[in-house]
């Protein structure tokens, strides 16, 4: 780092209560918040290979260009790495997954080789799982490992398009989908009723028609014996809601069937502004009626209280504009009865200010414009072609600010490894999709240095809520000191962060926020300290340290 970081983190949690005996005191659970989690965004082809008996199906075995083939990563991979505690030690408390859906079986060929659909974004049927990436007994395992470590799991939707037409996969009906037609992006119609590229058929969300079963996909569930369960299911879902047999409503319904079978706590949905804004509040009805019956079905496995999580990719929003997103000839509000939150793709500009002025902004703009809401903020993604950091050279800068930020962060896998942006070869938004380097994690000691980091400041946000769902306020300027404070019914956290303080043997005024005699924990060294004069004086080998204590 160019910049010595200097972490000073004091912990006032005044979280706890007394029952009918005056002497003891019950320390209650941290609470588990979606406007501050630490969420973990994977590829799931391209984390953890957990079965490599799953690498090839479908005939997949073309050679395609690099990195737009499959490379064997899979939900028992990402379930492996819950269980040996690699999420855990991140602090990380929800994982979004890319589409597990099955995809269309062959490739197309963009000019750069061909194109396989390991992202997970070309869907060719939403009822089943997609083989390379797992079965639905995987997908089952993954939750349920998951919900034991506290760890939310978060999948992607894709409501506006299909997968592209290939040599083996048709198109969807004309009446389902629209092929002739794509976007120019210049106003509000020109965004939704067209295909977003050459060959990615766009489904036709406006339309309240009713339509039949695409010939192939009848077939499809005829020869897995699954024709009859699937119909019968649709016609209840349909009796149910009064909604007419239109493209979109089976497609809400075959998504929100992943809420009621295996109860994910959220789901990221794709291209939204392409999509018209009902549609989302549609989809958000089904989504909270199916999160109910999940939980109503299954009490031994609720979590908590919290709603189903919905956060929308609203391309090129930004959180300074509040819940508006302006087409130019129309504005929309997406978060309204329908989003929670949306990816803000602003913060990789903000993060380039200072600390105080990205804290602040992100605070007021949040307990404001944006009460009662929240915003998922990246510096590193799977398809924005300039990330904070392209070249790694700034990877604890990277960790620090969007770990500190007000708002949910979203780890990109390799965030916290330094995985190289650039691949030799590799052209376009391949580049940010190698796969995981677990062995630089393995074997690189800056690599390590790095991953440590990563995991205490992770750890830090995952204990204290304040951070990123608290309001944010300076103390003093030099040395620079903030505070965050967070509230909800009888929990509170109050924490104090310093930044950019002097290397060596410090002593630190800590008089108007401890008294003599407190004692407080400096996490990052293991140490435990004491108050004296109203100062902490610590040596520590690191230029990092959290201070944490608790007053009853």
């Amino acid at each position: 780092m160019k910049k010595v970081l200097f972490f000073l983190v004091l912990s006032l949690l005044f979280n706890c209560k007394s029952n009918s005996s005056k002497n003891e005191v019950i320390k209650k659970e941290t609470p588990f918040v979606w406007e501050g989690a630490n969420l973990y965004f994977l590829l799931t082809d391209r984390f953890n290979n957990g079965d490599s008996l799953n690498d090839i199906n479908f005939n997949r075995t073309q050679e395609a260009g690099i990195l737009r083939g499959f490379e064997g990563g899979d939900i028992k991979g990402i379930t492996q790495k819950i269980q040996e505690g690699y999420f855990t030690d991140l602090g990380v408390n929800a994982i979004w997954l890319t589409p597990i859906v099955e995809q269309i079986h062959g490739a197309t060929d963009e000019g750069t080789g061909l194109s396989f659909p390991f992202h997970g974004y070309w869907a060719r049927d939403w009822t089943a799982l997609d083989p390379n990436f797992g079965t639905k007994e995987d997908l089952k395992q993954l939750v349920k490992i998951a919900h034991s470590k506290g760890i939310r799991i978060v999948l992607d939707a894709v409501i506006n398009h299909t997968g592209p037409v290939t040599e083996v996969d048709s198109v969807y009906p004309k009446n389902w989908v629209r092929t002739d037609n794509q976007c120019t992006y210049q106003n509000y119609q020109s965004t939704i009723n067209c295909t977003l590229v050459k060959n990615l058929p766009d489904i036709r969300t406006e339309s309240n028609d009713a339509v039949e079963l695409p010939e192939f996909l009848v077939d499809k569930w005829k020869s897995e014996d699954r024709y009859e369960q699937e119909m019968a299911e649709l016609e209840a879902f349909f009796n149910r809601t009064g909604y007419p047999k239109a493209p979109r409503f089976y497609i809400i319904k075959w998504l929100t069937d992943y809420i009621t079978e295996f109860g994910i706590d959220g789901y990221r949905a794709d291209t939204v502004k392409h999509t018209e804004e009902y549609v989302w509040q549609e989809f958000r009805t089904q989504c909270d009626y199916a999160f109910a019956e999940w939980k109503k079905n299954n009490p031994e496995k609720v979590l908590d209280n919290n709603p189903f999580y919905l956060v929308g990719e609203v391309y090129n929003y930004n959180i300074v504009t509040g819940k508006i997103f302006d087409f130019g000839d129309k504005k929309v509000n997406y978060f309204d009865n329908s989003f929670h939150s949306l990816i803000n793709f602003g913060f990789k500009y903000d993060a380039q200010t200072d600390y105080e002025s990205l804290f602040s902004k992100y605070s007021n703009l949040l307990q404001n414009n944006l009460k009662g809401f929240g915003t998922l903020n990246y510096l590193t993604s799977h398809d924005d072609g300039s990330p904070f950091d392209a070249q790694r050279t700034k990877s604890f800068e990277t960790i620090t600010k969007l770990l500190l930020s007000p708002g949910t962060s979203q780890l990109y896998y390799g965030d916290e490894s330094a995985r190289p942006l650039i691949i030799e070869g590799a052209q376009g938004d391949a580049n940010l999709r190698s796969f995981m380097n677990w062995e630089d994690i393995a074997n690189n000691e800056k690599t390590k240095e790095l991953l440590i980091h990563a995991q205490k400041l992770g750890k830090f946000r995952e204990n204290h809520p304040a951070i990123g769902a608290g309001t944010h306020q300076m103390i003093t300027q030099n040395p620079y000191l903030f505070y965050r404070s967070y509230y909800k019914h009888d929990y509170q956290d109050i924490v104090v962060v310093g930044l950019e303080l002097p290397l060596g043997i410090k002593t630190l005024d800590v008089s108007k926020l401890f008294k003599d005699g407190d004692l407080v924990n400096e996490t990052y060294s293991n140490q435990t300290l004491t108050v004296k004069n109203g100062k902490v004086i610590i040596d520590s080998q690191f230029n990092i340290v959290l201070f944490e204590t608790k007053r009853d």
